[in-house]
């Protein structure tokens, strides 16, 4: 499909206005969880599964995902995946019961995988030249770092000026736009593995794998981490991926080639991505929590406190990353973002019981914006720069799941440790608010250290990418889009 320059970035917006919307209902819901409490009458236990639905059918089906995309085609495999979440959208705001909403938040979760998983591979097809790439890479990052905060910010703005219906109601009429430009602009090239027989072993070991992990992960805190049913859980997960990755050694067609992984970026990134994941899940839900529960915002405060960060990484990822990627290559502007947020995670460290918005939380949101906004567009680079068109889904699953993963595991960890400190200040005579936040210090202080490693292990081990250093930073490293015919 020959297509113009114009026509390209267009359908670049539309990849991300869909991503957007995949990416915000992962953190949407939470400022509302306590109106939906409330509404439909769900007991604290029974709640967790408003979010835990959607995380476990949206993390156990984003590889198989990305290789049915390379299968069948990018484009079917999107539109799919987009309107199985639209439709899903549609039933959670008409929800009127437990049972119905959670099992349309699962479906959510199918749908969001399938889209997500080839939404990276349909970028990298609409542009092929390191300049075009590098600046649509960063705005596909802006929403890929920017969306769980964004998610913060509008929940509380919906739930807070309508109601808890609208945070998924206003996906129907985007997505429905979504699809129809979809149709319109997206290519339908014909994918040669589509001759290929489906793994269908690695197929159902793989998501039931994923499955069991993101189940025991976001149950861990309240079941025990030493739990038998945590520990047992994990441990049939493990066992799954084992013969997963006995299935791949073997089969004619694997689901996910082993020697992916041999792939020096790709592997590096996946690691950088647990542990950027892990620190950027811990802000943006901790840090409510302390606004929320210690300094006592509104969900529109906590929303708009949010706002900050949302602008600056904006800013970055929109522009300003694409020119130091041009100009630096991706170790550089990963390592310096990676360690910029690091540092906006250490303030929050200091951040009182009586602390003020513009001392105690601005300064940190400031950082995190900056760092992530410069960070996110080289990972994205980083992991799909090896990758031959005809794995690109498979490696777009492969980006997503490390993201997933790593922020469930890593805010179940920082979590945790948050509990576990504020029993024990509890428990040596202090206060609840000041125990609440020595809790919340000591995750930060963690998110901190997983933020330092990302940084150091990127800006060491990745390959420098040379296909962007010091390219074009007179054009499009400025953010110029370049003149390219397909």
């Amino acid at each position: 499909m020959t297509m113009d320059n114009r026509t390209r970035w267009f359908a670049l917006y539309v990849l991300c206005l869909a991503s957007l919307m995949i990416v915000l209902d992962a953190t949407i819901v939470n400022v509302a969880l306590p109106s939906i409490r409330k509404d439909l009458d769900f007991s604290q236990t029974s709640l967790a599964w408003v979010v835990n639905a959607y995380l476990l059918t949206y993390g156990g089906c984003l590889l198989l995902g990305g290789r049915l995309g390379d299968l069948f085609g990018h484009r079917r495999l999107f539109l799919i995946g987009i309107s199985l979440f639209t439709l899903a959208s549609l039933a959670c705001g008409l929800a009127t019961s437990q049972e119905f909403l959670i099992a349309a938040r699962s479906i959510q979760g199918v749908g969001g995988a399938i889209a997500s998983a080839v939404s990276l591979s349909l970028m990298m097809t609409l542009f092929t030249e390191p300049a075009d790439r590098a600046k649509a890479m960063g705005v596909f990052g802006f929403v890929a770092a920017g969306g769980g905060s964004i998610g913060v910010t509008l929940g509380g703005i919906l739930t807070d000026s309508l109601d808890w219906h609208w945070i998924f109601l206003v996906n129907f009429p985007i997505g429905l736009i979504v699809v129809a430009l979809s149709l319109k602009l997206l290519p339908a090239a014909r994918i040669e593995g589509a001759r290929v027989k489906l793994d269908v072993a690695g197929a159902i070991t793989v998501t039931s794998s994923l499955m069991l992990a993101v189940y025991a992960i976001v149950n861990g805190n309240q079941e025990g981490w030493t739990s038998a049913q945590t520990l047992g859980l994990l441990g049939a997960s493990a066992g799954l991926l084992a013969a997963f990755l006995a299935i791949e050694a073997r089969v004619e067609s694997p689901l996910m080639p082993l020697r992916l992984f041999r792939l020096r970026n790709l592997a590096t990134s996946q690691v950088v991505g647990i542990l950027w994941a892990a620190a950027m899940f811990a802000w943006f839900f901790l840090a409510a929590l302390y606004m929320q529960l210690v300094l006592g915002y509104t969900p529109l405060e906590v929303g708009l406190a949010f706002l900050p960060a949302n602008l600056i990484m904006g800013a970055f990822s929109l522009g300003l990353s694409a020119k130091l990627v041009m100009r630096f290559g991706i170790r550089a502007p990963l390592g310096v973002g990676l360690m910029i947020a690091a540092a906006g995670m250490v303030l929050f460290v200091r951040a009182p019981v009586d602390g003020s918005f513009v001392v105690d939380v601005l300064p940190s949101m400031i950082l995190l914006g900056l760092g992530a906004g410069t960070a996110f567009n080289p990972v994205l680079l980083a992991a799909m720069s090896d990758v031959d068109q005809s794995e690109a889904g498979l490696a777009s699953g492969v980006v997503n799941t490390s993201f997933m993963m790593g922020g469930a595991v890593g805010l179940a960890v920082l979590a945790s440790l948050a509990q576990s400190r504020t029993d024990s200040l509890r428990s040596s005579g202090d206060g609840v608010l000041t125990a609440l936040t020595g809790g919340y210090h000591a995750a930060f202080l963690l998110g901190a250290v997983f933020a330092a490693a990302a940084a150091l292990l990127g800006a060491s081990l990745l390959r420098p990418g040379s296909q962007y250093a010091g390219q074009g930073h007179e054009g499009a490293a400025m953010g110029e889009p370049l003149t390219e015919a397909d």
